[in-house]
Order: structure tokens, then C-alpha cells, then sequence
């Protein structure tokens, strides 16, 4: 159509002569017919530009997404590294007011029987290590070391059911024995007479009897206080001090002369 079209226009500008007035207005009527030729081309190409597009635009919000999540990947390690040195900050800044020496170690495991309150952590003989050797936290005493290989130690917890400890309340100088309870947020002060001074909010700190823990560590926080009509003595429930189910370093003192 638009090949007859041409030649007809070509024919009749040849042998009429038609004036430019002419010429325009049959190049108006025209138009139509370029479009309708040219149609078919310009869907082809309108569908290719539209599939190019979106592709594109797919393949940039995937990017996008990839590098968001790449990003809050980085913030929470951000967060995390951030806390963890604000943990360090405040067990060095407890360790300023001991006078015994102290080595930082770091915590590689806990143990998987709920029975056992108990950690390993990455500092062992070499490093002057030895059992019986008390591990503290940036609020209070943790435990002690009860096995040692050369680059590892396992410490239990005071929260462990085994382990006890004697203690004294910090406000009037009253002797007891703190044992752990199997939970890590209870201790137990077993044996103490009804007619005790202690009441919840006291302070419990290492008496130093026995010479295993150096005098004066936070050890727990009494939290409840109960007498049982027609026994002897009380039922005393305290929290440790230490922050045992969060702390990651701890502390291993070397009370006296350290030696390698």
C-alpha cells in the first residue's frame, strides 16, 4: 500500500506539476500510512525495550537487595563488636582494683549437660594456669579452675550443684556457705539458724576461709529470706553477682606471686 502510494504521489508530482501547497497536504495524508508500515516494526521494538527493561530493573533490585542484606550483616557485627567491647572495657576496669595479678581468657565452650555448670575457656598451663585458681567477671566471682591441660582450662561455676563456697554478708560480717543449686541464675545458704541477721538486698562476698578464693569478691545478692515455723534454720535464696550465662571473658586470678 504504501509502495502504490509513493508511486502515485511520484506520478502525479511529474506530470501535473503539483504546487508545494499540494505537496503538503498530500505528505499530510501520508502520515497515516507511514505509521500503519512502520507499526509491526515499532511493537517489536517497544516489546524488546519493555523485556530489556525489566530485566534490568529486576536484576538492579536484586543487587539492591544483596547489598542490603551485605550491609545489615555488617551493622549487626557492628552491634555486636561494639558490645562485646564494652564487656571488655568493664572487666579491665575491674581488674584495675585488684591487687592480685590477672590473665584475661576467653571462653571456647560450655557444657552440654544441664547437670553441669561448667566452661572451658582458651588459657591452659602454659600460660600459668593452675587448678583451684579463681575466675572472676567485671561484676563478681565466676568459679574456679578444676582441670587444666596446656593450652585449655575447664572451670566450674559456682551456680554448679557441686560447688560451694564460704561467704560472708557484707553488711555485718555474718559467715555462710554459698552452694550452687544446678541453675545458673540461684544459690542456695544452706544451715543458716533462724535467728541470723540477713535479709534480701545483702551482699555476699568470698570470706577467704579455705584460702581457695582471695577474700572480698562479690559471690551473690540475697534475694529471699524465709523462716519455716518449727525449724531451725532458714531458707536463703541468693543471685550470683557474676553475669555467668553472659560473660564471655573472664578473668583468671593469680592471687600472690604468679608463677610460669
Amino acid at each position: 500500500m504504501l509502495g502504490i502510494l509513493s508511486l502515485v504521489l511520484i506520478a502525479a508530482d511529474y506530470k501535473t506539476n503539483l504546487t508545494g501547497t499540494t505537496r503538503v497536504a498530500l505528505s499530510y495524508v501520508s502520515i497515516p500510512f507511514y505509521w500503519l508500515a512502520n507499526s509491526p516494526s515499532n511493537v517489536v521494538q517497544g516489546v524488546d525495550s519493555y523485556f530489556t527493561s525489566r530485566e534490568t530493573l529486576m536484576a538492579d533490585n536484586e543487587r539492591l537487595h544483596s547489598e542490603a542484606r551485605i550491609l545489615h550483616g555488617k551493622l549487626q557485627k557492628f552491634v555486636s563488636l561494639t558490645a562485646e567491647n564494652v564487656r571488655l572495657r568493664e572487666l579491665l576496669s575491674s581488674s584495675t582494683v585488684l591487687q592480685d595479678s590477672v590473665l584475661i581468657a576467653e571462653l571456647v565452650n560450655v557444657s552440654a549437660d544441664p547437670l553441669k555448670q561448667q566452661i572451658v575457656i582458651n588459657k591452659g598451663a602454659d600460660d600459668g594456669v593452675y587448678v583451684g585458681q579463681p575466675a572472676i567477671d567485671a561484676y563478681g566471682l565466676m568459679g574456679q579452675v578444676v582441670e587444666v591441660n596446656a593450652l585449655q582450662a575447664r572451670v566450674i561455676l559456682i551456680s554448679d550443684s557441686r560447688h560451694s563456697i564460704p561467704v560472708q554478708i557484707n553488711r555485718n560480717g555474718v559467715r555462710a556457705i554459698a552452694e550452687g543449686s544446678g541453675r545458673i541464675d540461684t544459690l542456695m545458704l544452706p544451715n543458716v539458724v533462724a535467728t541470723t541477721d540477713i535479709k534480701a538486698g545483702d551482699l555476699l562476698v568470698s570470706s577467704g576461709l579455705g584460702q581457695r578464693f582471695p577474700v572480698g569478691y562479690p559471690v551473690g545478692v540475697v534475694e529471699s529470706v524465709e523462716q519455716n515455723p518449727g525449724k531451725p534454720f532458714l531458707t536463703v535464696v541468693a543471685r550470683p553477682s557474676a553475669q555467668l550465662d553472659r560473660s564471655r571473658f573472664v578473668l583468671l586470678v593469680f592471687a600472690g606471686e604468679r608463677t610460669l
